[in-house]
């Protein structure tokens, strides 16, 4: 539901805002974590579309066993379904990923973040001219509100240096973002949160292994260690190891919490709210790398805090 639209009197009682918020809030969190892991995995020499790969398929894999062992009528597909969940799987999944992993691996994760997150933007865009819904005016100074903060929480006044294709994928990441926020939405009233992404990835899988066959895969980098820095410095980790974090904590758990969050907040809420994530980032940064926050940067996160609870407010 976009929004300005008018959900029914049931649909109301049974949506709780402030879970909807902590949803998205605890995703982006994960999501701070997992953009430092996935920079350690491309430090290994394996490829952003092999680490896309192995993401889309541990956590269909994962997901796959789980509800066959408990829920297995989730995971039956209506003939209806086979088309959406393709496109969900393929452009909201396989291919946001791919272009996110893509675009760090090229340019600083800060900035890289600052462009996808114009994914609101085409979100509240989408809203007003596609759908036709009323966006308070509110909504779009939060939008302001937010991508201002962004732009300090990533020091993007400090000076920076741009790649050409780090910038197309993130712009790419921007648009596949929107499109996996807006399908989610569009599905969440026929499928619950878990068996939609875990659906979507099962195609995201299919997807990859047309695109790069598991049999050219360079297993050879998976038994690798890497060296941590920042608080775990002198602390090495397998790559297998590495790539279990970023399909339970960068995967399977922030997608199901961001399109839960969709029961109790709107697409366009959701949007703002997880532009959140860079702050989130610099906070594990801080926390794992040892990495200072200036005055601006904090500054900047409650920028975006305050953009965030004005969007809240636009009835």
């Amino acid at each position: 539901m976009v929004e300005g639209s008018l959900p029914a009197e049931g649909e109301i009682r049974s949506r709780r805002p402030l879970l909807g918020y902590a949803m998205v809030f605890a995703a982006t969190g994960l999501w701070g974590i997992n953009g430092t892991v996935a920079k350690a995995i491309l430090s290994t020499g394996i490829s952003s579309l092999r680490l896309s790969e192995v993401r889309s398929t541990g956590a269909a894999l994962v997901l796959v066993t789980a509800l066959a062992l408990t829920r297995p009528e989730r995971l039956r597909i209506r003939r209806d379904e086979l088309l959406f969940l393709a496109a969900f799987g393929i452009f909201g999944l396989a291919l946001v990923q791919w272009l996110y992993f893509f675009a760090i691996h090229r340019l600083e994760i800060g900035i890289a973040l600052l462009i996808q997150y114009t994914a609101p933007v085409l979100i509240a865009l989408w809203a007003r001219f596609v759908g036709g819904e009323h966006v308070r005016r509110r909504i779009w100074v939060a939008l302001v509100l937010s991508l201002g903060g962004l732009s300090l929480v990533v020091d993007l006044w400090g000076g920076f240096s741009l790649d050409t294709l780090g910038v197309v994928a993130s712009l790419g990441a921007a648009i596949t973002f929107a499109l996996y926020i807006l399908l989610a939405e569009h599905a969440i009233g026929r499928r619950d949160p878990v068996s939609l992404v875990c659906l979507g990835l099962v195609f995201a899988t299919v997807f990859w292994a047309v695109v790069q066959p598991w049999w050219s895969f360079p297993a050879g980098h998976v038994d690798d260690r890497v060296l941590l820095d920042g608080a775990l410095v002198s602390t090495t980790l397998p790559v297998w190891l590495l790539m279990l974090t970023v399909i339970v904590v960068g995967t399977i758990l922030p997608f199901a919490l961001l399109v839960g969050s969709l029961r109790h907040i709107s697409a366009t809420r959701v949007g703002v709210t997880a532009m959140f994530e860079p702050v989130a980032g610099a906070l594990v940064a801080y926390a794992w790398l040892g990495e200072s926050l200036s005055a601006a940067q904090l500054t900047g996160g409650a920028i975006v805090l305050s953009g965030i609870l004005l969007a809240q407010t636009a009835r």
